[in-house]
């Protein structure tokens, strides 16, 4: 595909942005990688998933940080980028409760070169990841897009939807199409070490106890990777457009009639308990959990279902995997990535 405007993925040694950019080589797209590699997490595994991509026909890294506006608006002018998508983000609901400026840096400025580069070259399409965790205070399930968003319990879950803003008026006022894709509990294989599953599987394996917030009551739309990248690479290859039925009256909080803009919700449509979930991970793991239940943590929810109606309208799309194969492949990947 020599010679065609490639697609740029920030975030490309990250969990799902690894995913993704493996699949859009996969089908033969030219991708161009940044990250900055940064310690949030061990970084042998940023390194692990960066070393993978490098193997593979039609991509190109550039370790770059989202907040260097200079190095973004370069690597722009130089490339054109197509079409972006935007999954470089500080992550972490618990983490923004102890180092919030981190994600105003991350989140808010860096997204904000990312709608300066989009700008300056004529984005195609910039799809980006928000969070399930913009809903916050809501309790009415399943989570639909139609709902509101006013009430975040965690600066995390604000910036993302300060992105969901930004990208709005930049779609508006620039005419480029965006779209933001709220994820739910995403897992699977090269996962992030601060995620249950994650967490969990190392415990266990060591003979630690795993800590269950919430004593065991929480339940969560635990949403396997390769469907969320189904639905990333969906909505990509599907340019938001403006909304010829919005009602400035009556306005959907998803669409827009002033902006080629949406937003849709990426989960598995379902909702398991967290005690069955750790079940399953006991099953593929063939060894008993020692629990230490513990109260919900502050800025956390006890409840988490996607409504995908609009989403499987919009794409096609439908998750498929069920958690014990989920589950399955995260313990064979852990297990032959560590050695145990």
């Amino acid at each position: 595909m020599s010679g065609q405007r490639p697609i740029l993925v920030t975030g490309s040694a990250g969990f799902i942005g690894f995913h993704t950019a493996r699949q859009l080589l996969a089908r033969g797209d030219t991708v161009i990688g940044i990250d900055n590699l940064n310690a949030y997490y061990d970084p042998s595994l940023k390194q692990g998933r960066l070393e993978r991509l490098q193997t593979l026909p039609g991509y190109r890294h550039f370790t770059l940080d989202l907040a260097d506006r200079a190095g973004i608006a370069a690597l722009f002018a130089e490339h054109a980028p197509r079409r972006i998508v935007h999954l470089g983000a500080q992550a972490g609901v618990r983490y923004s409760l102890e180092n919030p400026e981190s994600y105003v840096d991350s989140n808010v400025v860096g997204f904000l070169t990312v709608l300066e580069g989009a700008r300056s070259v004529g984005a195609e399409h910039l799809v980006f990841a928000s969070t399930s965790s913009a809903y916050g205070a809501n309790a009415t399930l399943p989570f639909s897009v139609q709902q509101g968003v006013a009430h975040p319990l965690t600066v995390y879950a604000a910036t993302k939807i300060a992105n969901e803003a930004m990208a709005h008026s930049y779609s508006h006022l620039f005419g480029f199409p965006s779209t933001a894709l709220r994820f739910f509990t995403v897992y699977g294989p090269w996962g992030r070490p601060d995620m249950a599953l994650f967490k969990f599987t190392k415990a266990i394996l060591e003979g630690r106890p795993i800590d269950v917030y919430g004593h065991g009551e929480m339940e969560r739309d635990f949403t396997y990777v390769d469907d969320i990248v189904a639905g990333v690479i969906g909505a990509l290859d599907r340019p938001a457009t403006i909304d010829p039925d919005w009602d400035a009256m009556v306005p959907n909080p998803s669409t827009s009639g002033v902006a080629p803009w949406r937003v849709l919700n990426l989960g598995a449509g379902r909702r398991e308990n967290l005690m069955r979930y750790i079940a399953v991970l006991e099953k593929a793991l063939g060894l008993k959990a020692v629990l230490n239940l513990m109260p919900i943590q502050d800025g956390d929810v006890s409840r988490t279902e996607a409504d995908v109606t609009e989403t499987t309208a919009a794409l096609g799309y439908a998750a498929s995997t069920p958690i014990e194969v989920g589950v399955g492949r995260f313990v064979d990947w852990y297990r032959d990535f560590y050695g145990v």
